[in-house]
């Protein structure tokens, strides 16, 4: 398996990207749903908790809020206000909370599976070892739910230049793990589709390091405002339970997504429907 190889494309030069309904911008909300390990197997290349001695009981708990309580403040709020999100599902997380499977299946969310545990790593992983462990990814999903995911995000970003090309291979509709544009692009000989997925503006990064909720908003309320007024881009917007959930911060939450649920012409889509949507174009503009 060689390395994905991604041409370069400007944005300016290309055909304008038409979303449904002539919308300027389509929309997707990305609740990461994850389970870190109480104590990680060990890995090759990085440790999920670099404090010592393990078990890191403080590291552990402020995950393991988002599952426990921030999941149950921030799923009805999303429900409240008609958003249809995209989960990236720690398949695990099922398995460990079946509470959370319930909620999540009644409601026929789009999944897009970002591996078994978020303390797993797929960095120096051989391509058989990654096909392996996404094959593992898919079968316990399908045990779980009768249903397959369409989408992959490598578990903590750790994906490595054959990820891509093995999830098209998978047979999977669409990939995150590039961050490389504003728009969808085709990549792996044009047979997945990489999405817009933000590691600029992503709560678990800024909130948790560099930014309270009141500069996070700010922040995103002016990419949102901006790609809104470039028209035909992706807007996404990642999601922690852990952080976004927390009773401090809910209410910015509210606000953010009340600001961009009222622009006119907003597409808000799942993943799944984003990447197929494109597939259309490109096969439309082909002809």
């Amino acid at each position: 398996m060689s390395a994905i190889e991604i041409a370069y494309s400007p944005i300016v030069e290309r055909p304008p990207l038409l979303w449904p309904d002539d919308a300027r911008l389509a929309l997707w909300i990305v609740p990461n749903i994850e389970h870190y390990q109480y104590i990680p197997a060990p890995s090759r290349t990085q440790n999920p908790y670099p404090r010592m001695p393990h078990p890191d009981i403080g590291a552990y708990g402020v995950r393991d809020y988002g599952n426990r309580v921030g999941f149950w403040r921030m799923m009805p709020l999303l429900e409240k206000l008609g958003i249809r999100p995209t989960l990236s599902l720690n398949i695990g997380c099922y398995r460990h909370y079946p509470d959370i499977l319930d909620y999540c299946e009644s409601r026929g969310y789009d999944i897009m599976c970002h591996g078994m545990f978020n303390t797993d790593y797929m960095f120096n992983m051989s391509a058989e070892e990654q096909r392996g462990y996404i094959a593992d990814c898919q079968a316990e999903f399908q045990a779980l739910t009768g249903r397959r995911f369409s989408g992959w995000f490598s578990p903590a970003n750790s994906a490595t230049a054959e990820t891509v090309a093995i999830a098209a291979d998978a047979g999977l509709s669409y990939s995150v793990d590039l961050f490389h544009d504003d728009q969808p692009t085709l990549e792996a000989e044009g047979r997945i589709v990489s999405l817009p997925y933000s590691m600029d503006l992503n709560d678990g990064w800024n909130l948790r390091f560099s930014m309270d909720a009141e500069e996070f908003v700010r922040a995103a309320i002016d990419q949102f405002d901006q790609l809104y007024a470039e028209g035909g881009r992706v807007m996404s917007l990642p999601l922690h339970p852990f952080v976004f959930g927390q009773p401090h911060r809910i209410a910015h939450l509210e606000r953010l997504l009340d600001h961009m649920l009222s622009k006119p012409g907003v597409w808000q889509a799942t993943g799944s429907e984003i990447a197929d949507w494109y597939r259309q174009q490109k096969r439309g503009a082909a002809k």
